[in-house]
């Protein structure tokens, strides 16, 4: 594989999403394969703690930044809070198709080379487009290990380029409800966990389920 430039180089979003396709072909596999790293089938109550790495830049991240990303933040983790204990997520993909004009840098190459003619490039790799305020990575774990998941954070921050926050979520793991009203649901019983997620039942069901006179029926497991 050709060797990239400097982050510089492709660093900045500019044209148009260029993906693989049946017109862009032999694009090189990205360089991350996993996207989900430790108990990623613990159950939603398993772990209600929840970071967040958030992007603070418009640009290209590359899937070599994303791999080396995730093994630091997996490598911490697994060293102080224990490889059991943790869900990490990478939440971008790199769709991206990065390309390169290669020049010849050989004796005689100026006969051969052609300049800025013809300078559309051939594929070199795969970056993700992120933008201000996208989620690059998510840890879930206990709140006894919420100080390793946000260490563990920090030092994912230094194999990206731009700049990143790390933001602790308000919600209950990775559902999009908060964690006091998570916990009043599962009390009233509204709550009904799915995986890593969970949803939430309303007040919409079968004609059966329903009284007469009654317009909606009564919103819990247990009904």
């Amino acid at each position: 594989m050709v060797r990239a430039g400097p982050a510089r180089c492709y660093r900045q979003i500019k044209n148009k999403p260029y993906p693989k396709s049946r017109f862009c072909r032999g694009v090189p596999d990205p360089k991350i394969r996993i996207y989900d790293v430790g108990m990623k089938k613990k159950g939603v109550d398993e772990f209600p703690f929840c970071v967040h790495l958030v992007s603070w830049e418009k640009e290209n991240v590359s899937s070599e930044a994303l791999e080396a990303a995730r093994i630091a933040c997996n490598k911490y983790m697994t060293k102080f809070a224990g490889k059991d204990a943790f869900h990490l997520r990478v939440r971008v993909h790199p769709f991206h198709v990065l390309r390169i004009n290669k020049m010849l840098s050989c004796a005689g190459a100026d006969r051969l080379q052609t300049g800025m003619r013809g300078a559309f490039g051939k594929p070199l790799g795969t970056c993700a487009r992120v933008a201000i305020g996208q989620v690059l990575l998510s840890v879930r774990c206990k709140d006894n290990n919420s100080q390793h998941a946000q260490e563990a954070l920090r030092r994912a921050k230094f194999k990206f380029p731009g700049r990143q926050k790390i933001i602790v979520s308000r919600k209950w793991g990775f559902t999009k409800y908060n964690r006091a009203d998570y916990q009043r649901y599962k009390n009233e019983g509204r709550i009904v966990a799915d995986g890593v997620n969970a949803k939430l039942l309303g007040c919409h069901g079968s004609l059966s389920k329903r009284h007469p006179g009654q317009a909606f029926i009564n919103a819990s497991v247990n009904a």
